[in-house]
C-alpha cells in the first residue's frame, strides 16, 4: 500500500488524526570545489568559466560581477582583467553589466540590509535566476555580504567566490557561512549556503596593506592551534618569512589552513552548526565583542588573535592547559606582528562590569542553546567548556589590557 493510500486508510478507520506523524528524512550531498590557481583572470585559465558554465552544458548563464571597491582602488588592473576574461568567454556566459557592482570594503560591506540592497536589486533588474551566477571578488566582509544576498535572492543564486585577502583565502571564503551585521551584533543575520566554487589566487594579495596581510594569519594560527600541532610547528618555524610576506610561505600557510578548515566542515558531522560546539570559533566570543567595542578599528584577525590569547590564558588559569601552551601561542602571534592585548579590554560599563564580558552571553545567543567555548588543552588539541568563571576571565582581560598599554 502506498504511503498516501495508507494515510487514507487510517483516516477511514481512526476517529482522530491528531496523533499521526510523518517522519521526513532527507539526505543531502553537498559538493563544491576550492581551487588554488595563480592569475585566475588570465585568458588561458578555464577554472572560472567552468565554475560559471559547466563544459558542454549548452546553457549561457548570466553573470553579475561584484568587486570589493578597496581592491579595485588598490589594484586597478583587477576589474579590467576580470571583465576581459568574461568577455573572452562570451560564448559561454553573459556579463549582465559593462561595469561591475562595487561593494564597500571591510565591515561597511555588511552593515545591515541597506548594504546588500544594491546587490539584490542588481540580481532582480538584470534578470538573474537560480541557474545564473554572482561572482564575488574581494575580502571576507564583501564575500559575506554578496554571499548572503545570493543565498536569499530566489532562495539561492549560484555563487562563485574569488577571495582576495589572507583571511578570506584561508578561512572566511572557503566555508559555508554568509552573514551581515544587524542591531550592533556581528553576523546576526545570515545563512549557511555552499558556493558553487571558491577560487584562491594568492597573486591577488600583493596590494594588501601590511596590517591586513598580517591580520589574516591569525586564522591560520587558530586552525593549527585547535587541529594540527604539526602545522602550528611549521608556522613557528616560518614566522619570520610569514611576517615578511614571502610568497611561498604565505601560499603554503593559506593552502594548509584552508585544507584544515574544509576538513572540519566535512568531518565534524555538523557542517551547518546545529549543535553548540564551534571549534572554528576559538577566540571569537571576545573577538566579536572587541570589534564592535572599537567600531571595527580592530581588524577581525587582530581581534581573533587577542581572543585566542585571552582564552588560552584562561585555560591555563583553570587547569585545562599547561603554561607552555599559552607561551607558545603568544610568542607566535607576536612574531607574526599580531596584537595580543588591547586597552578596550579594561573598559567598564555603568555597572562596573567589564564590557567585553557581555560578549559571552552574546556568543551564547549566537550559538543557540548552552554556552560552548573552545579552549586548548595542548597545541592541536581543543576542549569545549560550557561555563566560564567570569572573575578569573575578568582578571585575564585586565592583564591583557595592562600588558598592551605597557608595550
Amino acid at each position: 500500500m502506498s504511503s498516501l493510500a495508507d494515510a487514507r486508510h487510517r483516516e477511514q478507520t481512526s476517529p482522530s488524526l491528531l496523533s499521526e506523524r510523518i517522519e521526513q528524512h532527507v539526505e543531502l550531498s553537498l559538493r563544491y570545489d576550492v581551487c588554488f590557481v595563480d592569475r585566475v583572470f588570465e585568458s588561458t585559465r578555464d577554472v572560472l568559466i567552468n565554475a560559471v558554465a559547466a563544459p558542454g552544458s549548452g546553457r549561457r548563464p548570466k553573470v553579475l560581477l561584484c568587486v570589493d571597491d578597496g581592491l579595485a582602488r588598490a589594484n586597478p588592473h583587477v576589474v579590467p582583467a576580470a571583465q576581459a576574461y568574461l568577455r573572452r568567454f562570451s560564448s559561454r556566459c553573459q556579463l549582465v553589466s559593462p561595469a561591475p557592482l562595487t561593494i564597500p570594503g571591510g565591515e561597511a560591506a555588511k552593515q545591515g540590509f541597506t548594504a546588500i540592497e544594491p546587490i539584490l536589486r542588481a540580481v532582480y533588474e538584470r534578470g538573474l535566476d537560480r541557474h545564473d551566477s554572482v561572482i564575488a571578488v574581494g575580502g571576507g566582509a564583501v564575500l559575506d555580504a554578496v554571499g548572503f544576498a545570493a543565498a536569499v535572492a530566489h532562495r539561492g543564486v549560484r555563487l562563485v567566490r574569488v577571495p582576495t585577502t589572507v583571511l578570506s583565502q584561508n578561512d572566511a571564503g572557503v566555508g559555508v557561512k554568509n552573514a551581515i551585521n544587524l542591531y550592533g551584533s556581528k553576523n546576526f543575520v545570515g545563512t549557511f549556503a555552499t558556493p558553487t566554487a571558491v577560487l584562491v589566487d594568492t597573486t591577488l594579495l600583493h596590494t594588501l596593506a601590511v596590517r591586513d596581510q598580517r591580520a589574516g594569519m591569525a586564522e591560520a594560527v587558530k586552525v593549527a592551534a585547535i587541529r594540527d600541532a604539526e602545522f602550528f610547528l611549521w608556522l613557528e618555524a616560518q614566522a619570520d618569512s610569514l611576517r615578511a610576506f614571502e610568497p611561498a610561505a604565505v601560499a603554503r600557510s593559506i593552502r594548509d589552513a584552508a585544507h584544515l578548515h574544509l576538513a572540519h566542515i566535512r568531518q565534524s558531522g555538523d557542517p551547518f552548526e546545529r549543535g553548540s560546539a564551534r571549534p572554528l570559533d576559538f577566540g571569537h566570543w571576545a573577538a566579536h565583542k572587541l570589534e564592535s567595542m572599537t567600531d571595527h578599528e580592530l581588524r577581525h584577525g587582530e581581534a581573533v588573535a587577542i581572543g585566542m590569547c585571552i582564552d588560552t590564558a584562561y585555560a591555563v588559569a583553570v587547569g585545562h592547559a599547561p603554561q607552555h601552551v599559552a607561551q607558545r601561542l603568544v610568542r607566535l602571534l607576536e612574531r607574526l606582528g599580531l596584537p595580543t592585548g588591547h586597552p578596550a579590554l579594561a573598559r567598564r560599563g555603568e555597572d562596573g562590569r567589564l564590557t567585553v564580558l557581555d560578549g559571552l552571553e552574546e556568543f551564547r545567543q549566537h550559538l543557540g542553546g548552552e554556552l560552548s567555548i573552545t579552549l586548548l588543552s595542548e597545541v592541536g588539541v581543543q576542549v569545549q567548556v560550557h561555563a566560564i568563571d567570569t572573575t578569573v576571565m575578568a582578571q585575564i582581560c585586565e592583564e591583557r589590557a595592562d600588558g598592551c598599554r605597557a608595550r
